[in-house]
């Protein structure tokens, strides 16, 4: 028998961009990242990301090993990192990066090469 007639192949609907945001214990101590991943449902609703073309797809990740100023988030597949993603800098970074295309650089700590 092949392996693949078991195997169930997954299934992801169309995203323009994808956020990974570390949730690990290092770069925000109380919380802050698993509070920032659990409100940006409400917030992709609010702002028009959570379905049609521009549709954010979010994931949690263990570590980035980038242990400071967190919560830390990168963008993909724009490679850019942001920082210090408190509620009110989410919101910008959805009103002009997510939705505008353009890259809030006052909290850009790394541009990878997806610009």
């Amino acid at each position: 028998m092949d392996n693949n007639d078991t195997v169930v192949k997954p299934k992801i609907g169309a995203y323009r961009r994808h956020l990974l945001i570390c949730t690990g214990p290092r770069c925000a101590q109380q919380g802050e990242s698993q509070a920032l991943f659990d409100s940006l449902g409400e917030k992709f609703k609010a702002a028009g990301l959570d379905q049609g073309e521009l549709r954010v797809k979010r994931s949690r990740v263990s570590c980035f090993a980038a242990c400071k100023g967190g919560p830390v988030m990168c963008v993909q597949p724009d490679g850019t990192w942001y920082y210090n993603v408190t509620p009110e800098n989410m919101d910008r970074i959805i009103e002009r990066h997510l939705c505008g295309g353009e890259v809030v650089e006052d909290l850009v700590f790394h541009q990878g090469p997806g610009a």
